[in-house]
C-alpha cells in the first residue's frame, strides 16, 4: 500500500545485506514515518511488546524474522528454545505469533546447524509473501460483500464501520478488514468508512485513518461509543473487523470494544463480518469467552494519552484522576451468534464449526 504515493510493506529484510530487519515504527505514526532496524532477538521481542509492530498477522511475520535474528546469535537447539519461549510470550492473545514460531521451528530443526540460518531467512520471506497473497484474497472475497450492498443501494454510498486497525499496518500489506475496502475502492465503488478511535491506544484514529487517507478512501473518525447511534439512524450498512484469534466454532477475539459493536449491529439488523487469515484460526478452542487468554496491558495506556501539541511537538498528558487505578483489557470476545460471516482467503463462511470446516475440510476430526 502507499505512503505519500510510495508502495511500502510494514517489515522487510534490510537491503544492505547486513542480515538485519527493518520495520515501520507504528508508535510514531501518524505524525512521523520512521523506519527502525532490528538487529537482535531482543530488538524483535521489544518491537512486538512495545507495539512498534502490531496486528496479529504482522506480529507473526515479525516473530519469524525475530527467529532469524536469534539464529545469528545462537543456532543451537537450546538457543532456539530460548527464542521460542521469549517470542511466544511477547503477546499472549494473538495466535498468529505462536503459529509463525512453530512454522519456523519445523523448518529450522529439519536442517543441520550450519544450514539453519539460511533456511530460516527463506521461510520467513515466504511467510511474508504468503501473508500479502492471503490478504489480497481476503480483499477480493470481502469486496464482493461491499459490491452487493452497493447494488442493493442502487449505487448510493456504502457506509462501513470498522474497529481498531486491521489494515495493511496490521499485516505485511493490504490488511484483513480493510483489504475488502481497498479492493472495492479501487474498483470504483462509492464508499465511506466510519473509523472508531479505539481507545486506549487509538489505533483507529491514528493508524486506520492514516492509511485510509494515504489511499484516498473517504472516512470519518468517530468516538468509540458513536457506532450504535449511527446504526440506529441507518448510517451504517455493514461492519467489518479483524481478529486476533478465532475459535473453531466461530467466536472472534478482537480489540476491546468489538463485542459492543456486534451487539449494536445485531440490535439494528446491520451485517457484522470478521475478516481474517487461516493463521488466526485456533482449531484447538471451542469457547472463546472461556478459553482465549486476554492480554492486560499497562494501566498507563488508559490514564495517559500521547498526541501532538499546537506547536507540533509530541507530548504525553494525564487524562485520568491522579491516583485512581485503571484496568486495561486489550481484547474481548464476540460470540459466533452475533457474527454474520467470517471472510478468509478461501471465501466467506458462517461463524460456526460447520461453516469454517466447509472452507477448511482438512481440519475436520478423523473418525
Amino acid at each position: 500500500m502507499n505512503i505519500h504515493g510510495r508502495p511500502m510493506r510494514t517489515i522487510w529484510p534490510a537491503a544492505d545485506g547486513s542480515g538485519e530487519v527493518e520495520i515501520i515504527d507504528q508508535t510514531r505514526l501518524p505524525y512521523e514515518i520512521a523506519v527502525v532496524r532490528l538487529r537482535t532477538l531482543d530488538d524483535a521481542v521489544r518491537a512486538i511488546v512495545d507495539m512498534q509492530v502490531r496486528g496479529a498477522p504482522l506480529i507473526g511475520v515479525a516473530a519469524a524474522y525475530g527467529l532469524c535474528l536469534a539464529l545469528r546469535e545462537d543456532a543451537s537447539d537450546a538457543g532456539l528454545e530460548i527464542a521460542r519461549s521469549r517470542l511466544i510470550a511477547a503477546r499472549p492473545t494473538a495466535v498468529n505469533l505462536a503459529w509463525a514460531v512453530q512454522e519456523m521451528l519445523a523448518v529450522v530443526l529439519s536442517h543441520p546447524l550450519g544450514e539453519r540460518l539460511e533456511a530460516a531467512w527463506v521461510r520467513a520471506a515466504e511467510m511474508a509473501d504468503e501473508d500479502v497473497a492471503t490478504c489480497q484474497a481476503i480483499g477480493r472475497h470481502g469486496a464482493a460483500l461491499i459490491a452487493d450492498r452497493a447494488e442493493r443501494r442502487r449505487g448510493a454510498r456504502v457506509n462501513i464501520l470498522t474497529h481498531c486497525n486491521a489494515g495493511w499496518l496490521a499485516t505485511v500489506d493490504w490488511g484483513t478488514a480493510l483489504a475488502p475496502i481497498y479492493t472495492a475502492h479501487r474498483a470504483g465503488i462509492d464508499l465511506h468508512v466510519w473509523v472508531d478511535e479505539t481507545r486506549p491506544r487509538n489505533q483507529g484514529a491514528s493508524l486506520t485513518a492514516f492509511e485510509l487517507g494515504q489511499e484516498g478512501v473517504p472516512h470519518t473518525i468517530i468516538a468509540d461509543n458513536v457506532g450504535g447511534h449511527l446504526m440506529q439512524h441507518g448510517q451504517v450498512d455493514l461492519c467489518i473487523v479483524g481478529s486476533d484469534r478465532t475459535t473453531r466454532t466461530g467466536d472472534v477475539c478482537n480489540k476491546i470494544g468489538t463485542y459492543l459493536k456486534a451487539l449494536a449491529a445485531k440490535d439494528n439488523g446491520v451485517p457484522f463480518y470478521a475478516a481474517l487469515p487461516a493463521s488466526t484460526l485456533d482449531w484447538t478452542l471451542t469457547d472463546g469467552v472461556a478459553q482465549i487468554p486476554i492480554e492486560q496491558r499497562d494501566a498507563r495506556e488508559v490514564t495517559h494519552m500521547t498526541g501532538r501539541g499546537v506547536s507540533g511537538e509530541l507530548m504525553t498528558v494525564e487524562i485520568g484522576a491522579p491516583g485512581s487505578p485503571a484496568a486495561n483489557y486489550a481484547f474481548d470476545v464476540t460470540p459466533a451468534r452475533l457474527i454474520t460471516g467470517i471472510v478468509t482467503e478461501r471465501g466467506m463462511a458462517r461463524a460456526s464449526e460447520a461453516g469454517l470446516l466447509g472452507l477448511y475440510p482438512e481440519r475436520a476430526p478423523l473418525d
